[in-house]
């Protein structure tokens, strides 16, 4: 999954969001130096992650981009994940709830930037000052995150090619999310309470 689905999945609580936003920044035994909530956090993104990639329903999205970007599918994914989230009434009622949640998230992220990796660091101003999770709702928010995608991974020219499958393939990825998010849901807040009673 990809930022707006780690920090919803957070559910509210913000150093759970912390590590759930940080987790791919951490590496090996670094993240023994965050406090034990931010770690269950860490801890919670790879669950999701984990439990996203095996889940059937993805198997199915990644299908439509794997031929055009075999190893990168699962990428792409992630963000078109994020834009059927962000458009879900059953999550956000409406477009004002959805701005308030990622300009919350922003505000907890900054409370709790004392010791995260410099790399998040460097990237959260770009995330709050372009609002990031709240244009994952849009088309044109979408094809920017794939062009930004495209910039950071090494073996990617360009995204046009996976912009045009997203929109061909719109309501077939739709279903994919329908299929998969509620369960996705249920696993995370299950899982987060197996954390907390340790």
């Amino acid at each position: 999954m990809n930022y707006l689905a780690h920090a919803y999945l957070s559910f509210n609580e913000p150093e759970i969001l912390t590590g759930n936003m940080i987790s791919d920044f951490v590496k090996g035994k670094k993240k023994f130096e965050f406090s034990l909530t931010i770690q269950q956090g860490i801890a919670l993104h790879r669950a999701i992650d984990q439990f996203t990639d095996f889940h059937p329903a993805t198997q199915e999205a990644k299908s439509y981009f794997k031929k055009d970007y075999r190893l990168y599918s699962g990428a792409f994914v992630d963000v078109v994940y994020d834009h059927f989230l962000a458009n879900d009434k059953n999550e956000f009622l409406n477009e004002m709830e959805l701005a308030f949640f990622c300009q919350s998230t922003y505000i907890n992220l900054q409370k709790n930037e004392a010791g995260l990796p410099e790399k998040f660091l460097q990237m959260l101003p770009y995330m709050k000052e372009q609002n990031w999770l709240f244009h994952y709702s849009s088309r044109e928010g979408i094809e920017k995150s794939f062009g930004g995608l495209a910039k950071r991974a090494v073996y990617l020219s360009e995204s046009a090619i996976a912009f045009s499958i997203f929109n061909e393939y719109y309501h077939e990825l739709e279903n994919c999310y329908q299929l998969f998010f509620p369960e996705l849901k249920n696993f995370s807040s299950q899982y987060l309470t197996q954390l907390n009673n340790q």
